[in-house]
């Protein structure tokens, strides 16, 4: 009858020493999803190559130098005035140059803006296409190295 109740009384504390790591590796395995899930870490990264950080450059120093609102009058049915203002984004160094030569901006705005034919300003994408020339005409009287970009700040069809 010793023998018995031995057996019986080593079971459970094989059942135990096998429950603690089956828990363990549970815990673990759940602790892991989560950090990954969380963006902790990343397991692709333990086998990527290493990579090397991009170093951070200051931003360019860059001025906005404002173009004289324009106001036209479009001979649509019923009349239409258009109003524009924008700005030239440009290094600090080629800003006198730019206002030097604003007049000549100004008339190659005037001349491209009056051009346009008064129903093309309902369709769409107009916007876009008036900015693109606009910057096209400002780099033929300013030259392509100094202007950066041309924003619009106000496009109003009244």
């Amino acid at each position: 009858m010793t023998d018995a109740t031995a057996e019986t009384s080593e079971t459970p504390a094989k059942k135990k020493g096998m429950l603690l790591p089956l828990v363990l590796v549970a815990v673990l395995g759940v602790g892991g999803f989560a950090s990954t899930f969380l963006g902790v870490w990343s397991p692709s990264a333990l086998f990527a190559p290493g990579e090397e950080k991009p170093q951070t450059e200051a931003a360019p120093q860059l001025v906005f130098i404002d173009v004289p609102r324009i106001r036209l009058s479009l001979a649509a049915e019923p009349p239409r005035v258009l109003t524009l203002a924008a700005k030239i984004e440009a290094a600090p160094a080629d800003r006198a140059q730019i206002e030097h030569l604003m007049p000549r901006v100004s008339d190659a705005f005037n001349t491209f803006l009056s051009d346009i034919d008064p129903k093309a300003f309902n369709k769409r994408g107009v916007l876009e296409i008036v900015r693109a020339e606009l910057m096209t005409r400002s780099r033929y009287v300013l030259g392509d190295t100094a202007v950066k970009d041309v924003l619009i700040t106000e496009f109003m069809l009244q």
